[in-house]
């Protein structure tokens, strides 16, 4: 095989990363894009070049105008969609949000509508199917401090 022919069969999945940040309660922010129907965690695509870290940071600063330490990965989600491709999706932990910073959120008025924390349990009727599993699978890895590995928002089986 050329590196041509190799090249053409090397994935070039579209990436992102986003953030679950909780309150005090233990509640989960969620945001409110005005561009979708459903609910969303902060975050969005990484650019070129960019880590996902670092693209993590960059869209909470965009979205939220907030810039707390975002913490260790809790997930890799391999979740490809037949319209957009190969996905790979990165979720960080952002940790507790203090009032402070919850009292400086700023929405980003081209992109959000709204920040709310929800419990955890109400995710499945406020996300998409694939980002509530997604979201349910980094909240327990979260309370279990290891990252995990996921298929479509499910953990993979064992080979």
């Amino acid at each position: 095989m050329t590196q041509t022919e190799h090249e053409k069969r090397m994935a070039r999945p579209r990436m992102a990363a986003g953030a679950l940040f909780f309150n005090e309660e233990g509640h989960v922010l969620l945001v409110r894009p005005s561009y979708k129907p459903k609910w969303e965690i902060p975050g969005g695509y990484i650019e070129t070049g960019e880590s996902p870290l670092a693209a993590c940071q960059r869209e909470v600063r965009e979205e939220l105008g907030i810039n707390p330490a975002i913490g260790s990965l809790l997930v890799v989600d391999w979740a490809p969609n037949e319209a957009e491709g190969d996905k790979v999706l990165y979720v960080f932990d952002g940790g507790q949000l203090t009032q402070d910073d919850v009292a400086a959120i700023k929405l980003a008025p081209d992109e959000l509508l709204a920040a709310e924390f929800h419990p955890a349990d109400a995710v499945d009727q406020l996300l998409i199917p694939r980002l509530a599993r997604r979201v349910q699978q980094a909240i327990d890895a979260r309370g279990q401090t290891r990252t995990r590995y996921l298929e479509h928002g499910q953990p993979a089986p064992s080979s």
